[in-house]
Formats: structure tokens, sequence, C-alpha cells
């Protein structure tokens, strides 16, 4: 059975005080919201007045730090055709305009823009047995796309959760977020980390509120 987490604890991914152990070889870091009813009553979902279905696009990102706690390959810059720019490109970082590792050991699953639907909306797996030593932890990001810009934050969701879940399909552990005043005007989420610690790997929920939507005001902290 997965563990709840609490804000600040720690467990280890491998093996549970249970005596369960999990495969590692590919771990799914999944990631789910809701958006708050502005009502009373009716179904969870994504409605704001009128019935229409609210824009509430959540991204998840995931900085992979060396030993120092810093992100060593910030990859590359370049231009799409339409002459937007893309930066961060196959680097360290990884998120929606670059959604997969150069080892091959980590990519995210795919761009939600809505939250819509049960389970979870965004994926990251990484393949922590294959990962290249030089990487000493993964921080887990969320942000709201333009957060800032449409007035939403995460005092306004309901429901995030982040969880682990091993190669199996065995959910390791579960750390859970309610939307709530301690969150009004807070566009992004220091989530949950992965770090190795003795031979195995640790999982630690965080859930450090910021003010930015903008993951690379984050970054420059790494």
């Amino acid at each position: 059975m997965a563990i709840n987490l609490v804000k600040g604890q720690t467990i280890d991914l491998r093996k549970n005080d249970k005596g369960e152990s999990f495969d590692l070889s590919s771990v799914t870091i999944g990631l789910g919201w809701d958006v708050k009813q502005s009502g009373g009553g009716g179904f969870l979902g994504k409605l704001f007045g009128g019935g229409e279905e609210a824009e509430y696009d959540l991204d998840a990102i995931a900085f992979l730090l060396d030993k120092n706690g810093r992100v060593a390959d910030r990859g590359r810059s370049f231009q799409k055709p339409n002459g937007n720019t893309v930066s961060l490109y196959e680097g360290d970082v990884i998120y929606f305009n670059s959604m997969r590792h150069p080892s091959g050991n980590i990519w995210l699953t795919g761009d939600n823009r809505t939250g819509a639907g049960d389970g979870d909306d965004e994926q990251i797996i990484v393949k922590l047995d294959s990962l290249d030593p030089k990487f000493d932890r993964i921080l887990f990001i969320v942000a709201i796309y333009q957060g800032r810009k449409n007035n939403q934050h995460f005092g306004m969701v309901d429901n995030a959760f982040i969880r682990a879940v091993d190669n199996h399909g065995k959910e390791i552990a579960k750390f859970s977020l309610s939307g709530d005043s301690t969150y009004n005007g807070m566009c992004s989420m220091t989530f949950a980390e992965v770090y190795r610690k003795d031979g195995t790997w640790k999982f630690r929920a965080i859930g450090e509120p910021h003010t930015t939507d903008n993951f690379l005001e984050l970054l420059k902290q790494y």
C-alpha cells in the first residue's frame, strides 16, 4: 500500500517499512490536479462560471542536479520556424519544450493543458537504476503557465498531488496538497525531490510554493 506523505517527510523508494520492495528500473512520477469549483455542489471539474471549461495549464518540470546541487548542462537554444526561441533544449531540464533527456533515461510523456480527466495529468518517467551517477538529485517543479497573466494560482487548485509508481505499476508514495488560502498568489511549486542516499533513492515531499509562474526564475538557484 502506498504511503501518503506529509510535507517534509522522506521515504526510501526501494523498500518500505512493511518489507515491500519496488522495482526502480523505471519509475513514473505522476502529477495531477483539479480546478477548485467556483460554486457549491456539482462535480469536480474545470468549470468556472457559465459552464465554460477554463484553460488551466499546469506544467511539470524536472531539474537534474549534480553533486553540487547545480544543473550542469543547460542545453542549447534554437529558433522555431514561427520565430519563437526555445531554450534549455536537450539539457538537464525536462519540460514541455525539451521533453526527453539526451540519455533517454528521463522523459515527460506529454503536455496536458487543461488537467482534464482522472489520475495523473502529467507524468515524468525516470529510469532511476540507469541514471548516470553524475546526477545526484531530481527536483520536481509544477508551474501554472501564464498564471500571473491569467490570475491563476494554487489557491484555485484542488486535489493536487505527486506520486511515485514503480516499474510494475505499484504506487510507492503519494503527496497531496489541497488548495487553500496559503497558496493564494502562488503560481509555482517545488513539489518533491528524489535523491541518492546510501546506494538507494529517497523521495522527499517538499510543497514549497513560489509567486513566480516562470520556472526559469527558480532555475537561477541551481
